[in-house]
């Protein structure tokens, strides 16, 4: 498990418990004792937890959900040929009157510009597809509000979780960090994972759209089985080795 995904994991665990301590986390992570004292030390140093005798108490008042190691902005500079083949090839499958969800990630928020000319309602909390999408004359907005994630745009936390609980879509449209050979989905963010499990929930139809590279791309969290998804939408047909899913188990793939 990589540094970045460590703290976030410990970040997660503050906001859950308060407290945690050295050999929890050892165990936790699968890491040393070494390791997680290097971690919490880290931590501490930026500001994000409090050091006490034996691991690490959140600083009180501080509700700021995980820090992100790049920016919304960053992300979406990379890979951008495929994002915008598989946007366009998941807007085909919207019609006009629809309700539709739209995850944070950048490869969905590269469909808000091929959907400003239809008849919809976007449910989302992204405010990059915000954003996007405002000034289109047909597109009524419903944002689920919550706790603002300020380097990728997002609304996270229980806020969030219970105005996604109250709606029902007709298709969801989600991104991820990665998909196991098992097909196991992953995400890397622990206060996004219930945001994305609550989209798959509410949604009649779910797709996933995952660009070549998360083959198996990255994460430690898993949000959902791949067959768990309407349709994969991807830039190119995933190799055997990429995904060998299980006897009796099948998810259809769309391509540009």
């Amino acid at each position: 498990m990589l540094s970045e995904e460590r703290h976030q994991a410990i970040a997660a665990a503050l906001r859950r418990q308060g407290t945690v301590t050295v050999a929890a986390l050892s165990t936790d992570l699968r890491v040393s004792e070494a390791t997680v004292r290097r971690d919490l030390d880290a931590l501490a140093e930026a500001g994000s937890l409090r050091r006490v005798r034996g691991g690490a108490a959140a600083i009180r008042g501080s509700v700021r959900p995980e820090a992100d190691p790049r920016s919304f902005e960053d992300v979406a500079g990379t890979a951008t040929v495929a994002k915008q083949q598989i946007a366009a090839r998941a807007c085909t499958l919207i019609e006009d009157g629809e309700v539709i969800a739209l995850d944070i990630g950048t490869t969905v928020a590269a469909m808000c510009p091929l959907l400003v000319e239809r008849s919809l309602t976007v449910v989302t909390a992204s405010l990059a597809v915000v954003r996007s999408l405002a000034a289109a004359p047909d597109i009524d907005i419903v944002i689920l509000g919550g706790l603002l994630r300020p380097n990728y745009d997002s609304m996270v936390g229980t806020l969030t979780e219970s105005a996604l609980g109250q709606v029902r879509v007709d298709r969801a449209f989600l991104g991820a960090a990665g998909v196991r050979t098992d097909g196991a989905v992953l995400d890397s963010t622990p206060s996004e994972v219930p945001i994305k499990r609550g989209l798959l929930d509410v949604a009649a139809a779910a797709y996933l759209l995952a660009d070549h590279e998360k083959f198996p791309g990255s994460g430690f969290l898993e949000v959902a089985r791949l067959t768990r998804f309407t349709a994969l939408v991807t830039d190119r047909p995933p190799l055997p080795f990429d995904i060998a899913l299980p006897d009796g188990e099948d998810v259809e793939v769309l391509l540009p």
